[in-house]
């Protein structure tokens, strides 16, 4: 595809709005350029361009995404329809809170709603994102240590399983990490940890389930190895999607956890944002939360400023609050059945895969994952095929590939997360990709080296693509 640059031809187009010529501009004259480059088209140019442009995204509206530990899934329109509302988009948090009434009820009830489905005494929905919440909770967790005096709590003990965001979530909150090793069944090492306790822990980010898309069945033992010692529990809730309707992670023994609603509560996923990072927690940790709460006061909703061991405000205002509507109408249109559902479904979807690729793909963990199913390509090395080529040739059938090379532990890993969202017909077509490339790997392994064959850009030096990338097209001038 050629760029607006190149399909430029002095002349063309250049259409100009009456009295826009000749008219005095307040600018300073050194601001003003001198010349300005831009593409010289016409209307059905532009148009043809930009329609062109977005034919090549790819997204979970026009295609099966199975990124694994991201839940790339559907997001319902009537989602969107809600936020763009005009009571909604009109909406400004400065003005009077007696005409704020109906937005501060869909903040107080989405609260409500995800302290039910979590367990948890109170929340916040401040947080901007789901590392955000993360941010949210381990401020929280220090803070609380350090009102009881108990300076010496240094330490953060994270799986080696964990997501790439808790060990810089506790080193900006100057902790000292520790590793836990996973045990030969993919969860926390007991016997490490009981090593590793000690008055000198804070606390443990642990998540549920784990990138190995597998539930941790000694977490009751964990929390309780925790709370004997005077450390408290953060559980990542980025993989919730997994358990949702299922279990309270609050009953699990979890003290607070943040919750990604781009992820489990349907709103839009990528792009870098925007996000929502919902913390929920204990009674014995809400004093910690963040300072600005909504409270129901009668059939009167307003805001209050609860400062006296509170962290602070995180964000300005109530958070993302376009997110917060989209994953409020979510939440209402599915119900309490349907809440329930997204959990059994995930399970039923990864498993399925699992069941029907473990033929043709090794499982390092052999017993039922959860929502995602890590495979990696120790079957196809012995035919120079790796992870990598996997994942390109998957490009030439037309799907985005799965995640690749996480979790860390698993060598050559390769992640598929189906969501609840997909159908057997989605996934038996995916499947039987899957099956044709490992057979590929057997018999023409080169088609894979070479891969992908059918994009946009043919395979890149990842390295320097990484290191020296070029970000801007030669040919455009402005």
């Amino acid at each position: 595809m050629i760029t607006i640059f190149e399909k430029s031809i002095p002349g063309r187009g250049n259409y100009q709005l009456p009295g826009a010529l000749g008219t005095e501009s307040e600018l300073n004259a050194s601001m003003i350029r001198a010349k300005l480059d831009l593409p010289e088209v016409s209307e059905l140019d532009v148009v043809r361009h930009y329609t062109a442009l977005s034919k090549k995204s790819y997204g979970v509206d026009n295609g099966f995404y199975p990124l694994g530990s991201c839940t790339m899934k559907y997001n319902p329109k009537i989602n969107e329809d809600m936020s763009r509302l005009p009571e909604f988009t009109n909406f400004h948090p400065l003005q009077d809170e007696k005409y704020s009434q109906g937005s501060l009820e869909l903040l107080y009830n989405l609260k409500e709603y995800l302290k039910e489905v979590t367990g948890f005494f109170d929340g916040t929905l401040q947080p901007a994102a789901g590392a955000h919440g993360e941010l949210t909770a381990i401020m929280m967790m220090k803070a609380y240590h350090m009102k009881n005096g108990d300076t010496k709590r240094t330490k953060m003990l994270i799986p080696d399983s964990a997501h790439g965001t808790n060990p810089a979530t506790a080193n900006m909150c100057g902790l000292e990490c520790i590793e836990i090793p996973s045990d030969s069944e993919g969860g926390v090492d007991v016997k490490k940890l009981e090593e590793l306790i000690n008055d000198e822990v804070a606390g443990m980010m642990l998540t549920i389930p784990n990138t190995l898309g597998l539930f941790d069945p000694n977490i009751l033992q964990i929390s309780k190895i925790l709370h004997d010692h005077g450390a408290l529990l953060f559980m990542d809730g980025a993989n919730l999607n997994a358990i949702l309707g299922m279990v309270k992670p609050a009953e699990m023994g979890v003290d607070f956890m943040h919750i990604n609603l781009h992820k489990t509560f349907s709103t839009p996923h990528g792009g870098g944002g925007p996000g929502g990072g919902f913390v929920g927690c204990t009674e014995q940790m809400a004093p910690y939360l963040p300072s600005q709460k909504i409270v129901k006061e009668g059939s009167t909703y307003k805001t209050i400023e609860d400062k006296e061991k509170s962290i602070g405000r995180v964000r300005a205002f109530y958070g993302n609050f376009g997110i917060d509507v989209r994953a409020y109408t979510y939440a209402v249109r599915i119900g309490k059945e349907g809440t329930r559902k997204v959990g059994l479904y995930s399970v039923l979807n990864a498993n399925y895969i699992k069941a029907r690729l473990t033929p043709y793909l090794n499982v390092p963990h052999k017993r039922h994952c959860m929502h995602e199913v890590v495979f990696n390509d120790e079957m196809q090395t012995q035919y120079h095929v790796s992870t990598m080529d996997i994942a390109k040739r998957i490009i030439d059938y037309g799907y985005h590939p799965p995640t690749i090379y996480f979790p860390l532990i698993v060598h050559g890993a390769l992640m598929v997360e189906p969501t609840e969202t997909e159908n057997k017909e989605t996934l038996d077509e995916f499947i039987d990709v899957m099956i044709k490339i490992t057979e590929e790997a057997k018999t023409n392994p080169e088609v894979l080296l070479q891969a992908p064959t059918k994009a946009n850009v043919r395979r890149v030096d990842a390295v320097k693509a990484a290191r020296s990338p070029v970000i801007v097209c030669n040919t455009c001038c402005c």
